[in-house]
């Protein structure tokens, strides 16, 4: 560790700053944040002779005496203009002339080496070609959409964006959350082919070769077909290469081919402008425009990853060459989107010149575009013109190195291992070290836990056994439940008599749950025949949101109820209620699991995600500024595991509080030794040095419960909870 204290002048104020550059660049603009109130984002800092800080290593080499300025909104066109120049000039002068000498020579040597085999080009591409020309039949598309869970897939999608805060977005918003939920389910409804069961007894068999197409294979374009001989009883199986996306629905299976064909007629169905794409170092995938990016975007069905077009060369360490979108209106070579080594990749494109490469493609897209108007053409010339500038611009930009890209997760072990694609398992995930400050969409958490005041009170006021209150509560979770699994934009459900002691209790004390329906934005009213019906109080998305916590919260009362000596007065304390948990604050950590391992999934209050940490096993944080930058006494904090590897449970941690905002840390409570005895288990733990007021915490795990069995560190949920204000 190296502490340094710099001293920042912002406006006419100058901050005393205490940096640890362990600790990172991202966490001094978080620290600068709290003091000044300056966005990270917005943040332009300063040193000797204006120099811009834009890392550590301008840190390192600057004096202790710094300028913030704040990017006001005049100054943001020029600054992202500035910004875009940097980027693009990212590298020196001598690393561009040798990029520039590396590229001419790779195109001299092509001249030498390339065949000029056009014909050659052509068959590869072709087939695929009239493949994307399947996916505009109307019977198709239609056929594809009656597979989809299109209810289930919307709702998902806008749950995405209202747990991002975002509960009024826009169709395009609205589109892209939904390609993404359509490649999720693809990913979990297809499936992969490695060699087919057995026939005839459902065992695993061997490739024996490939067999002859019959007429019912070959009419769904099966013209491959393999035969696989079953290890136990040698009957022989047979996988037909279907080409036929209408096959492909029913049988729902097979390999990268069989993958991206299909999802792209899916894409396609949905009325998503796609293409497929075509590696010629044996893969496939695809790409759909997005309106919201503005650009197209990478989907890869097989791996369920989407938008980061160098998971192949920098995850899978794929020596690419060529690699062609095709498109119902036509073809492109866009290999230069997939590489940041293009003197490299130009060095093994040695089929083709690259002028006949151009002309060749060009008079594919020309003969796909005939029959398009004039206006249609020019403005499909002008989105290509675009798009070829942008990738141009691309393939000059430094690498993200705090991205790390997984290798190749489809297929057998054995496989990916034969050809290259194969990381190891701890290292097999798309994350970043380099986490941004996120904010905390979760004050439909802290609504729920407080909400269970009231119900506990008329239990405890009702004097049942515990038995009986645990009861009572699932009678309304099942009422939940049934509310749930009912249509998402009109969720109702009546709630039925129960004839038990228990179901008397729960139909006297039904109004002390209105507090935990408002906080699930639900309402009770008047339904026929005198019932009392559960419905929508507002926007549906909030209460399908807020429904995945309730259920845990439920079975996390149910347990600690349990867990009392006795129900009655002196139980309402935590941990069975939780008061005054904090919400909506922002969260910075020192790394993260893209997309669904994010920082602040520890704070979302379900089981159902947690934060993952990559390279956390070795040790790791995360920070928690209170939201407004208010001063709060923390008295107590709640850990949950995650749902699997209990070789990344924390064990050992120490929980610290800034009264600056991160500025200098106190020392609040420290555990060694802990344990999880199983998945989803909540442990509480109260501060063991209360009475500090603070306005940021942090959370410093130095050790997991297996450190020696993998590099990662995750947690399921983290709760914080403030004393009585």
């Amino acid at each position: 560790m190296v502490a340094r204290r710099l001293a920042v002048s912002h406006n006419d104020s100058t901050f005393d700053v205490d940096y640890d550059t362990d600790d990172g660049f991202e966490v001094l603009k978080y620290q600068l944040f709290s003091l000044t109130s300056v966005p990270p984002d917005q943040q332009k800092i300063l040193g000797r002779d204006d120099q811009i800080v834009s890392d550590e290593s301008d840190l390192a080499s600057i004096s202790d005496k710094l300028r913030l300025v704040s990017i006001d909104e005049v100054e943001e066109e020029i600054v992202a203009e500035e910004k875009e120049k940097l980027e693009n000039l990212a590298m020196s002068d001598e690393e561009l002339a040798r990029l520039i000498q590396a590229e001419e020579e790779a195109l001299m040597m092509q001249h030498f080496v390339s065949r000029e085999s056009k014909e050659q080009v052509e068959q590869q591409i072709q087939p695929y070609v009239n493949k994307v020309q399947m996916y505009e039949d109307p019977h198709r598309q239609e056929m594809a959409r009656k597979t989809v869970p299109v209810d289930k897939l919307e709702e998902k999608a806008l749950i995405s964006l209202g747990r991002e805060g975002n509960y009024k977005p826009t169709k395009v918003e609205q589109d892209n959350a939904f390609l993404l939920q359509l490649l999720f389910w693809f990913k979990q409804s297809f499936r992969w082919v490695n060699s087919p069961p057995c026939d005839s007894c459902g065992n695993d068999t061997r490739s024996q070769g490939m067999g002859v197409a019959n007429s019912s294979e070959t009419l769904y374009g099966a013209s491959r077909v393999e035969l696989h001989r079953c290890n136990s009883c040698s009957n022989i199986t047979r996988f037909p290469r279907y080409d036929d996306p209408l096959k492909l629905l029913e049988t729902r299976k097979g390999r990268c081919g069989e993958w991206a064909n299909c999802f792209t007629l899916y894409c396609r169905a949905f009325g998503y402008d796609s293409r497929l794409i075509l590696d010629f170092t044996d893969h496939v995938w695809t790409e759909c425009f997005s309106p919201s990016l503005g650009r197209w975007m990478h989907l890869d069905p097989c791996e369920g990853i989407y938008d980061n077009p160098l998971l192949y060369e920098k995850g899978w360490k794929k020596s690419l060459n060529y690699v062609f979108a095709i498109a119902k209106d036509g073809v492109h070579d866009v290999t230069k989107r997939y590489t940041r080594k293009w003197p490299e990749v130009l060095s093994r494109r040695n089929i083709i010149s690259e002028p006949s490469l151009a002309a060749v493609l060009s008079d594919i897209t020309r003969e796909l575009r005939k029959t398009l108007s004039a206006e249609v053409i020019s403005a499909l010339e002008e989105r290509d013109r675009i798009e070829m500038n942008v990738i141009e611009q691309e393939l000059h930009r430094k690498d993200d190195s705090s991205v790390s890209l997984p290798g190749r997760l489809s297929g057998d072990k054995e496989w990916r291992i034969a050809r290259s694609e194969f990381v190891s398992d701890e290292k097999n995930s798309l994350s970043s070290s380099s986490c941004p400050v996120r904010k905390c969409i979760d004050d439909h958490v802290t609504n729920i836990y407080s909400a269970f005041t009231p119900v506990l009170s008329k239990l405890i006021e009702y004097s049942p056994s515990k038995k009986a209150a645990a009861e009572i509560l699932e009678i309304f979770r099942k009422i939940l439940v049934d509310l749930k699994n009912s249509p998402f934009r009109t969720r109702r459900i009546s709630v039925k008599s129960v004839s038990s002691s228990s179901g008397d209790i729960f139909s006297k004390m039904l109004a002390s749950f209105d507090q935990l329906l408002n906080a699930l934005s639900l309402k009770g009213e008047l339904g026929v025949n005198g019932s009392i019906d559960i419905c929508l109080a507002s926007d549906p998305v909030k209460t399908s949101v807020a429904l995945p916590v309730v259920f845990h919260a439920l079975d996390d009362v149910i347990y600690n109820i349990g867990q009392c000596a006795r129900l009655d007065s002196r139980s309402l304390s935590w941990p069975l209620l939780k008061l005054n948990r904090l919400c909506s604050g922002l969260v910075l950590a020192s790394g993260e699991e893209l997309p669904f391992g994010i920082a602040t999934c520890a704070f979302d209050g379900t089981r159902m995600s947690k934060w993952e940490e990559p390279n956390g096993a070795a040790g790791c944080w995360i920070i928690y500024q209170v939201a407004d930058n208010r001063m709060v006494e923390l008295v107590a904090y709640e850990f949950m595991s995650a749902n699997d590897a209990p070789e990344r449970d924390p064990k050992d941690w120490v929980l610290e509080g800034s009264e600056n905002g991160g500025s200098s840390w106190h020392l609040l409570d420290k555990r060694t030794s802990q344990m999880f005895d199983k998945r989803f288990q909540r442990k509480a733990f109260t501060v063991s040095s209360p009475g500090y007021l603070s306005n940021a915490f942090r959370f410093r795990f130095l050790a997991v419960q297996g450190k020696n069995a993998t590099s990662r560190f995750q947690i399921g949920s983290i709760d914080l909870f403030a004393g009585s204000s």
